[in-house]
């Protein structure tokens, strides 16, 4: 199906890299289970008009998820922009699906095809706020850094100005050397996080399988584009970008830890390097995806929240797997509060400890 899928994509406004055939095969070949796979699709003569890729898993009923899992920051369907029956027809194959299984699309982003057939729905239906994702518009640097105000734009201006100093070069790297600059890509970011927790699924042989596979793929037809940024000709940091029509988005990167101790500050030079990507395509968006890393807060970025749509045809089934997703948003909710309690309690006691000074500065005068 790659060749119609492929079309399909490219008929699709909505789609997002994440929806490609490249992802979303090589993501199967390497976490699917033989018997799960459920792919919907909607034809007109010998083309394909729309499709739903999905799988069946068991929690403990049958739901029915769609293809990417939890390394995927959107999903979605694919609809023909050209006819709205395609939504309808679509929506209508589902529901036959959905007599024996939940429905369960998570990470939809705002605006996606999947709203479409969510709206058509007949019968019992739920939409749950899901990962927030950031983003900002595809404006140049200077609209940017306008953004932000004048203190941290004199801040940023001068790590750029250090960025052009230290002779940082950047090199596209074309499809048939991406497999090695995802090695060195891993590599670095498990380098740039090792003693401060690593996102485990990064550092594991299927996860470095697929995005080596997927990448490939991707940059050859021109939906993701992955960059090495070197200094004294040696390879300090690599980034793979997401890219389609309507947004940029930095999925991975990794940088040396040495890093640090140079006038080169990661966050400006990947921010550079995006900004330009976003204009260079004529993109509305430059997206930092999903995570709520604190430099990411620095630029003000909007906040943009995925849903999760849960369809089905029984309303006790949509009432028991919405109580199951509450229950699992709360347990992400609590982990993310845990993480985050040293960084707050170490921002309480230095609120504190100004607050005192000055509060002994005003007794003393």
């Amino acid at each position: 199906m790659a060749a119609q899928w492929g079309r399909l994509y490219g008929r699709c406004g909505a789609a997002t890299p994440f929806q490609s055939h490249a992802w979303l095969y090589s993501w199967w070949l390497s976490y699917g289970r033989r018997g799960r796979l459920r792919v919907v699709v909607v034809r007109r003569g010998e083309e394909l008009v729309a499709a739903a890729p999905l799988m069946v898993t068991y929690r403990p009923v049958p739901v029915l998820v769609a293809l990417g899992g939890a390394i995927t920051d959107y999903a979605d369907v694919l609809v023909d922009d050209a006819d709205p029956a395609y939504a309808a027809a679509l929506t209508g194959a589902l529901r036959r699906l959905a007599r024996t299984a939940v429905i369960d699309l998570r990470e939809v982003r705002p605006g996606a095809a999947a709203e479409r057939v969510y709206g058509a729905w007949r019968g019992p239906r739920k939409d749950l706020e899901d990962s927030v994702c950031l983003e900002l518009p595809g404006l140049p640097m200077d609209g940017l850094i306008a953004r932000v105000g004048s203190s941290r734009g004199q801040r940023i201006r001068s790590q750029l100005r250090k960025l052009d100093a230290a002779g940082v070069e950047e090199r596209a790297v074309p499809a048939h050397e991406v497999a090695p600059a995802v090695g060195t890509m891993l590599r670095l970011h498990l380098l740039q996080w090792q003693g401060r927790g690593v996102t485990p699924e990064h550092v594991r042989p299927r996860f470095a399988e697929h995005l080596t596979r997927a990448a490939r793929l991707m940059v050859a037809n021109g939906d993701a584009a992955v960059t090495e940024f070197s200094l004294g000709g040696e390879v300090v940091a690599a980034n793979l970008t997401v890219l389609c029509p309507s947004l940029a988005g930095g999925y991975l990167y990794g940088a040396h830890p040495d890093l640090r101790t140079t006038k080169v500050d990661v966050t400006t030079l990947l921010m550079r390097h995006g900004v330009r990507q976003t204009q260079d395509g004529g993109r509305a968006a430059l997206s930092l995806l999903r995570g709520a890393e604190p430099h990411k807060f620095h630029w003000r970025p909007d906040h943009l929240a995925n849903r999760r749509l849960l369809l089905t045809t029984r309303p006790l089934a949509v009432v028991l797997h919405s109580r199951v997703a509450l229950a699992a948003a709360r347990t992400r909710l609590a982990a993310t509060a845990k993480r985050r309690l040293p960084v707050l309690r170490a921002w309480r006691a230095g609120l504190n400890d100004r607050l005192a000074r000055r509060g002994g500065k005003a007794h003393g005068a």
